[in-house]
C-alpha cells in the first residue's frame, strides 16, 4: 500500500458515552503519525446521522462536545453493500468515500456491540477491532460470562434476570437475590459501558432503585456479588496472536470507579504496572489473552479483572473491545509502560484491522 493509509476515524453515535466518544477520536487523531496515516474524520449525530468529512473534521478540531443535528442539505455519509461508503448531498451525484480502513472510536451501544461492525463488512469496508460475533458477546455481560464460565475462567456469583422477571415478580425475586449472590451487589446494565447505569447495593432498601436505573439503560441486568478486591486492568493486542501488556491497577476516588471519576473528576489513580508479584502478573496476561481468544476478539481489547483482597484469586469482570483513548484512559497506558508508545500503537492498530480484512 503506497503513500499514507487513507483512515476514517469514527467518532460519536448515540448511546450514552457519545461525548466520550469525541474526547477519545481528539486523542486519536493528535496521535496518530501524519506522514503514516490520512486521517478522515467521520462524525456520528445522535440520530445516527453521518455527517460528511469536512463537517466532521471542523467538529473534532474544534471544542465541540456533541455531534450537533446539520441540515440534510448539508449531505450525509451513506453505506452501500459491496460499494464502500459513498458522499451523499442532495441535487448532487454520489462520491465514493475511498478509505482503506475505518477506525471506530464510538464507545457502548452502536459502535461496541457489533451492529457497526455488521454495517461496514456489509459495505466491504476494513475497520479496526473485534468482528461482528465478538462485539456482541463481549458487549453483552450476561453472555460474555456464560461462555468464560463454560470455558473455567473465574469470576464472582452471578446471575442475569430480565425487566420480565421483575415486572412478574419483583418481591420475589428481591428474596432470590437477598440469598445468592447476597448483599453487597452490584447492578449493572448487561449491555453498557464507562459504568452508566451501575450501582453498588448493600441493604435490600437500595434494590429496587438500582433495579429501576440498571434498567433505564437495558433490559437485562446482570448482579454479581460485589468482592473486597483490587481493580487490575490489563490490554491486549493482535488478531490470532494476541499479546498482553503489563497489568495495570485503578484505584477509585469513589466507592468503585464510576463515570464520573473515569472522564470528569480524575480522581481515580491508575497504577502502572500494578504492584503485583511476578506470578500474579503472568496469570492476569495469560488469562487476558485466553479471553480474548474465547470471545473471538481482534485487534485491541482491554480485559478487566478483580483481585480478591482476602484469598488471591482472580476474579474476571468485563471485557471492553473499544476501550477509552482519552489522555486519561489506561489501554495507551499500559502499552506504553510495556514498550509501544501511542503513535505506534495506533500504527498497529490499523495495520491489524486491515490484515483481519485480508
Amino acid at each position: 500500500m503506497g503513500g499514507p493509509i487513507r483512515t476514517g476515524l469514527l467518532f460519536g453515535g448515540n448511546s450514552d458515552e457519545h461525548r466520550v466518544s469525541i474526547v477519545s477520536a481528539r486523542g486519536v487523531l493528535a496521535g496518530f503519525h501524519r506522514d503514516r496515516i490520512d486521517c478522515i474524520p467521520l462524525a456520528v449525530t445522535r440520530t445516527g446521522r453521518w455527517l460528511p468529512t469536512d463537517r466532521s473534521r471542523l467538529i473534532l478540531e474544534g471544542d465541540a462536545v456533541e455531534v450537533p443535528e446539520l441540515d440534510p442539505a448539508a449531505g450525509s455519509i451513506l453505506g452501500r453493500p459491496g460499494g464502500g461508503l459513498v458522499v451523499s448531498v442532495p441535487g448532487k451525484p454520489l462520491t465514493p468515500l475511498d478509505l482503506d480502513v475505518v477506525f471506530p472510536v464510538i464507545h457502548g451501544w452502536g459502535g461496541e456491540d457489533g451492529r457497526l461492525q455488521a454495517f461496514l463488512e456489509l459495505a466491504g469496508v476494513p475497520y479496526v477491532g473485534t468482528g461482528v460475533a465478538g462485539s456482541a458477546v463481549a458487549m453483552d455481560k450476561g453472555l460474555a460470562r456464560g461462555i468464560l464460565e463454560r470455558e473455567g475462567i473465574p469470576m464472582a456469583v452471578w446471575r442475569c434476570i430480565t425487566a420480565a422477571e421483575v415486572d412478574q415478580d419483583g418481591s420475589g425475586l428481591a428474596v432470590e437475590l437477598a440469598a445468592s449472590p447476597g448483599f453487597p451487589m452490584f447492578l449493572k446494565p448487561a449491555n453498557g459501558g464507562s459504568s452508566v447505569g451501575i450501582s453498588r447495593v448493600d441493604r435490600p432498601s437500595d434494590l429496587v432503585a438500582a433495579l429501576e436505573l440498571a434498567l433505564a439503560h437495558d433490559s437485562r441486568v446482570v448482579v454479581e456479588q460485589a468482592l473486597d478486591a483490587r481493580e487490575i486492568e490489563c490490554a491486549v493486542l493482535g488478531n490470532s496472536r494476541p499479546e498482553a501488556s503489563v497489568p495495570g491497577e485503578v484505584i477509585p476516588g469513589a466507592e468503585f470507579y464510576t463515570y464520573d471519576d473515569k472522564y470528569h473528576d480524575g480522581t481515580a489513580e491508575l497504577r502502572i504496572p500494578a504492584d503485583l508479584s511476578g506470578e500474579t502478573a503472568e496469570q492476569v496476561r495469560t488469562l487476558a489473552t485466553r479471553i480474548f481468544r474465547y470471545l473471538d476478539l481482534a485487534g485491541m481489547a482491554r480485559i478487566d479483572f478483580l483481585l480478591d483482597r482476602s484469598t488471591g484469586v482472580l476474579h474476571f469482570n468485563e471485557a471492553n473491545t473499544i476501550p477509552g483513548f482519552t489522555p486519561i484512559s489506561m489501554y495507551a497506558k499500559l502499552w506504553e509502560e510495556s514498550g509501544l508508545p501511542y503513535a505506534d500503537l495506533l500504527d498497529r492498530l490499523v495495520a491489524l484491522g486491515i490484515e483481519r480484512n485480508r
